[in-house]
């Protein structure tokens, strides 16, 4: 062996140290077309920025010709620093965006971008007859965003919805497209499906800038490649140009973006596409126990695709922890119970996760663990940061401070498009109707209070320390990616898992997909729940409950152990003995005064008002008008 092949074999060599053998194998498949199947936790980035490493290694291609391309610019700036840390920094990784964004701007002139279609589409909702005035502007700029995904044209929109019902009636949404696309022009901006238009289109009428950036993107590596929608598969085509250089990396058990045009087949029929394609599927997870693992794996039967199963490296874990309760009150102290349980243990509360299915959800664990005075992030926007909530306090803080708190409420949730009695259509204006119903539920609690002291309740009830971390809140779709020590799937019920919108089997489908994804979010600790009954009406736990618990009998009730830690055991201990000597007196049994749960739920809280008693699920008005305010005297004691 010459001296300067050593130097390259020792290179390579180093490389590909610590790989497990399907690691390895797709690190060293450097020629295309190559599809990595990479399942949650298997160690993805690593690989494919070994991959890029190694073809640099053994002269598959100079560093200077390959491009990587993901989704969003935290991912890129990963990809950039691994491969950094690899000895490798020429190598251009970018989003679809950044990188259509850089041809178009060389080869023509740089493009005015708008930031975003919300400065746009929000006045053009505004002037929408009756109620649609109201719709939630990203609702409506997300179905101009789907059609435009697809390359479906103002023109060409209404012929091409199909089966697919958008947001407001289909007259009004076509016209509001039409509107959009006439405003832009005006504004001489472009959107950013604009971006990726203008891209694709250099290939057709610029055949000098197609051959010049074929020829300086040699070999080009597709990172998340289950969330390529249309558009963005156009473009990947017009570089590559007919070359099967590619290497394409994803896991179509992680496709949840279908909003956005994606869909798992472009990953599962990338061998039909290349028949003469190296496809390598990682299945060793170095993320989570093989009890969580062992949950996951139980919804794969049913996900369909590229068949796999995930294999644990880490040591046995916790039991995840399956179980119902009564209401959604029940539910969310009981989170919190068993957070201060795990922080107690040593688990940082950063390493802790509430996930749920829309941004409206955040509020009852926002109030919670204000409550408890637990720290915690909302990742999507907290209860009120959003449009909503926002809007309608800044309207009551207009009005005479001594207005009653409940009719200033409702109308001013009237006057911003509140309905009730409608089911709304899109996941933003589903949020924002029950932000609003939130709003209107509070006022009730005391409706004769004065307005301004309600703003201040309301402020004060969802404030969190802005300067903390803490316990982070945040939708599944915002989770992808991201892992904790422990995560807490509550709300998982018909019509909320699946979401209510999911009416088609793909739509069911991606939701099953979306619980996947919660579920292998986390490392060790994993806490499944549902309630038996929700805002006072009866609530049927998911249909991907029986799917993980196929052993369950239908209609059967779990115990869950989320609530079985006792936050204060004196006070439950002086709780409890305050409930016998109530009951001996009565004659009746302890249950009737108040059960277990709710003790538990009063240790948590330790009300010091009977207001804040009273909100304490398990505790009605008869209830807190005979024994409110003995229970203060024994916390208080």
């Amino acid at each position: 062996m010459s001296a300067p092949a050593a130097i390259l074999w020792g290179m390579s060599e180093r490389i590909l140290e610590g790989l497990n053998a399907q690691q390895r194998a797709a690190a060293t498949a450097v020629r295309g077309p190559v599809c990595i199947v990479a399942g949650a936790g298997t160690g993805k980035t690593t690989t494919i920025t070994r991959r890029i490493a190694y073809q640099i290694a053994t002269d598959a291609f100079p560093a200077d010709r390959l491009l990587a391309v993901t989704f969003t610019d935290r991912a890129a700036n990963e990809l950039r620093e691994r491969l950094s840390g690899l000895g490798v920094p020429a190598v251009r990784a970018r989003t679809f965006h950044a990188e259509a964004l850089a041809q178009v701007a060389h080869f023509t002139e740089a493009p005015k971008l708008l930031p975003s279609k919300a400065r746009l589409v929000g006045p053009l909702v505004r002037k929408l007859p009756g109620q649609y005035r109201f719709r939630a502007t990203k609702d409506i700029a997300g179905e101009i965003e789907w059609a435009k995904n697809r390359r479906l044209s103002p023109q060409r929109y209404l012929t091409g919805l199909g089966g697919h019902e958008p947001p407001i009636p289909r007259d009004l949404m076509h016209r509001v497209y039409v509107n959009y696309e006439a405003a832009k022009r005006r504004a001489g901006m472009i959107d950013f499906e604009d971006l990726l238009e203008m891209a694709i289109a250099l290939f057709d009428e610029r055949p000098d800038a197609a051959e010049r950036i074929r020829d300086r993107y040699r070999a080009i590596t597709v990172d998340e490649f289950q969330d390529v929608n249309l558009l963005q598969a156009t473009l990947l085509d017009a570089w590559l140009g007919g070359r099967d250089e590619v290497c394409v990396v994803g896991d179509d058990h992680q496709s949840i973006y279908g909003f956005t045009g994606a869909s798992p087949e472009r990953l599962i029929g990338f061998k039909e596409r290349y028949p003469h394609a190296t496809v390598v599927a990682l299945t060793t997870n170095y993320r989570s126990t093989p009890q969580v693992l062992e949950l996951a794996n139980r919804l794969v039967p049913r996900m369909g695709g590229i068949r796999k199963e995930l294999r644990s490296q880490a040591d046995d874990g916790p039991v995840a922890v399956i179980g119902e309760h009564p209401d959604e009150r029940a539910e969310a102290w009981a989170i919190v119970s068993d957070v201060r349980r795990l922080h107690a243990e040593g688990v940082p509360l950063e390493q802790m996760a509430v996930l749920y299915r829309i941004n409206a959800r955040s509020e009852e664990y926002e109030e919670a663990f204000a409550k408890a005075r637990i720290a915690f992030q909302v990742r999507d926007g907290s209860f009120l940061e959003r449009p909503g909530p926002r809007t309608v306090l800044t309207r009551l803080g207009r009005l005479d401070p001594a207005t009653p708190a409940a009719a200033a409420v409702r109308e001013a949730v009237t006057a911003v498009g509140w309905e009730p009695d409608t089911e709304p259509e899109g996941a933003e204006e589903i949020a924002r109707q029950a932000d609003l119903t939130r709003l209107v539920h509070l006022s009730d609690e005391a409706p004769d209070r004065p307005v301004a002291e309600f703003v201040r309740d309301v402020r004060a009830r969802f404030a969190s320390d802005r300067g903390a971390r803490g316990v982070t809140l945040s939708t599944y779709h915002r989770a992808k990616g991201l892992e904790w020590e422990a995560v807490f799937l509550p709300r998982l019920e018909e019509r909320e898992m699946p979401f209510a919108l999911a009416k088609a089997d793909a739509d069911v489908d991606e939701e099953r997909r979306l619980l996947y994804v919660g579920i292998t979010r986390a490392r060790r600790h994993l806490r499944l729940s549902w309630c038996a009954t929700r805002e006072g009406k009866r609530a049927r736990r998911s249909r991907f409950i029986e799917e993980l618990m196929p052993d369950l009998p239908r209609g059967a009730q779990v115990k869950p152990r989320l609530d079985s830690h006792v936050s204060d055991p004196d006070l439950f201990s002086r709780l409890r003995a305050w409930r016998k000597e109530v009951a001996e007196q009565e004659g009746v049994p302890a249950y009737v005064i108040f059960h277990d749960a709710t003790l538990r739920a009063i240790c948590d809280v330790q009300p010091g008002t009977l207001g804040e008693l009273g909100r304490i699920s398990g505790i009605g008005p008869t209830k807190l008008s005979r024994w409110g305010s003995q229970v203060l005297e024994v916390v208080g004691g």
